[in-house]
């Protein structure tokens, strides 16, 4: 049995690389356990927007006719201040919509850490080789 100082080169490169592939097996188990959150944090999200979206709607449509009236006891006529109300409304949910379009995008849900993580030992391989 060799001492630790007695090792070979084709050991040393062998231990090296049997550590290098464990690492790498653990970098996929990092990257799937990451993913697993990622998406069950958007489900939950997503969940909720859908909850809130069918209790809301009846609430805006009552306070959209509630504006329209407003305007309407203002002087305006009757189409044109519910067209004024419908165009803020359309206004109102795109931008709401492009935000959580936004926050569902790829880079939101993107495994940052496992992919650093990942290029840091990519880095610490090229200098074991060396």
């Amino acid at each position: 049995m060799s001492h630790l100082g007695e090792r070979s080169i084709p050991e040393l490169f062998g231990d090296a690389m049997s550590q290098l592939a464990k690492l790498i097996g653990n970098e996929f188990a990092l990257a799937h356990a990451e993913l697993s959150e990622k998406i069950s944090d958007a489900g939950r999200a997503a969940a909720l927007v859908g909850a809130g979206a069918v209790l809301m709607v009846p609430a805006i449509v009552i306070l959209l006719f509630a504006a329209a009236a407003a305007l309407i006891r203002g002087g305006v006529s009757d189409p044109v201040a519910y067209l004024c109300v419908g165009g803020a409304s359309i206004v109102v949910s795109g931008a709401l919509m492009a935000i959580g379009f936004n926050r569902l995008s790829g880079k939101a849900l993107r495994p940052s850490i496992t992919l650093d993580q990942v290029e840091r030992d990519k880095m610490a391989a090229k200098g074991m080789v060396r």
